[in-house]
This record gives structure tokens, sequence and C-alpha cells, in this order.
């Protein structure tokens, strides 16, 4: 009897532990992942870095800017290629930064696009730029105050713009733009510029401007800023943005935000 009795019991714990493994999942912090709630994500931050091209003399500290950023890069200067490149191994997006005729007497870079010009001369124009700035996967506005309250010419580009299925960045450089209206009527992914983050070279007022741009992003679920190639604008963002991160935002490139 007590044999038998041992048996039974080593079966019966034997039966038990079977039953334990079965139940027991895999890889127990898989299992405590599931039960952890997703973060909270304030809001979408996209950045935009325009005019690069001139030089190459922001290049590592962008390389230390571990985000995403979104580059508009101007077409056909001397380092328009070297940095569309780099910009891309650093796995940035790119943007061509298409020169547009201004209302104000600005210089004007070669081949700006102008109201008077025709469907033909546009069309070459942006062909030439977009294969001196490769990977592009949007266009934005160089200035453009007077192209952009054009609906002839703003028509125009937006079409080769669709065309080419590229999305449409306006910088909103005139209130009176018209590319809001018109991208939802030629049916061409569109975004447009939230804050301007550097109107002044000035640490200070560029870091006021991203907390702007982030309190937006907070209240509408999303927000995109304009910087430029400069090294202020540049090394705050290095510093700002992990803390956004941490507190918990996400950066995003303008292709997630378009519509």
């Amino acid at each position: 009897m007590n044999k038998r009795l041992v048996i039974i019991v080593l079966l019966i714990l034997s039966f038990l532990a079977f039953i334990a493994v079965i139940l027991t999942p895999v890889d127990k912090k898989l299992a405590r992942k599931r039960l952890v709630a997703p973060p909270i994500i304030k809001g979408k931050i996209a950045i935009v870095i325009d005019d690069w091209g001139y030089n190459s003399n922001n290049l590592g500290i962008a390389e230390e800017i571990k985000q995403p950023l979104t580059c508009a890069i101007l077409p056909n200067l001397k380092n328009s290629g070297l940095i569309a490149e780099k910009l891309n191994d650093l796995g940035f997006e790119i943007i061509l930064h298409l020169p547009m005729e201004p209302k104000e007497k600005y210089g004007l870079e070669k081949d700006t696009i102008t109201t008077s010009m025709n469907a033909t001369q546009i069309y070459n124009i942006i062909d030439k730029d977009l294969a001196s700035v490769l990977f592009a996967k949007g266009i934005s506005n160089h200035m453009g105050s007077r192209i952009t309250e054009d609906a002839q010419a703003s028509a125009l580009i937006m079409a080769e713009t669709k065309r080419r299925k590229l999305y449409f960045l306006d910088s909103f450089v005139t209130a009176q733009s018209i590319c809001p209206s018109l991208s939802s009527k030629i049916k061409v992914r569109f975004a447009k510029r939230d804050i301007f983050l550097d109107n002044r070279d000035d640490p200070s007022y560029i870091k006021g401007q991203v907390f702007k741009l982030r309190d937006l992003a907070r209240r509408k679920g999303y927000a995109i800023g304009i910087g430029h190639d400069r090294r202020n604008t540049l090394q705050v963002l290095r510093e700002l943005i992990p803390e956004l991160v941490k507190s918990g935002y996400r950066f995003v490139f303008v292709s997630e935000i378009a519509k």
C-alpha cells in the first residue's frame, strides 16, 4: 500500500508540474510587456530645416540629432547633391526647396519660378531641380509669396508634384496663400508650416519658438516647424529634441503628416 501511495502521489505531482509548464508563458518578460499600457503620445512634431546646399558646415551637428528631420535642399548649388546624399545617409527625409518668386525685392536663386513663366518652363525647372536633389519625397517653396498667391502658377506646380507622387509643403510665407484650398482641389498630398523657429538667430528666441511648437502639437495633435541651416538652430534642436521625446512627444517626417 505504501508503494502504491507513493506512486500515486508522484503521478499527481508530475501531472501538476506538467499543467504548470503548459500554463506558464514561454517568455515571462514578453508576458509582462503585454500588461503594460503603450506610452501616451502627447503630439507629433515635424521639424523642417530649410536652405541646405550653400555649404556643408553644419552636417556634424545634424549627425548628432537622432530623431527625424525633414531637410529642404536648394537645387543646383555646388553642394546640393553632396548634402542630399549625406543627409539621406543619416536617415533624414529629403525634399526639394523650390525657388519661387516673392513679392519682395530679394535676390533670386537661379531659375526661380515666376508668374510670367508658362507650363513648359515651370515643368522643365522642376525636372532639372529634382535631378539635382536626389531622394526627394516632397517639394516646398523657397520664398514664393507671389507664386503661392497665384492660382495658375501654383496649380501647375502642384499638378506636377502630384504627377511625380510627391507631397507639397507650403512654407506659408504669406497669409494669402491659396495653396491649402488649391491642394484639396488638385488632390495632392499637402502640409502647411505652423511656426517659424528662427526668424531671429538667437538661441533663447529659438528655444521659445520650439516650446510654442510643442504646445501647438499638444493642442491639435501635430505641428510643423521650419528652421534653417544655421548653427544656433541645429544646436538648440540637438539640445531640446531629446527632452521633448522623454516628455511624450514623437518626432516625425512631414510625409507622415501630409494628407
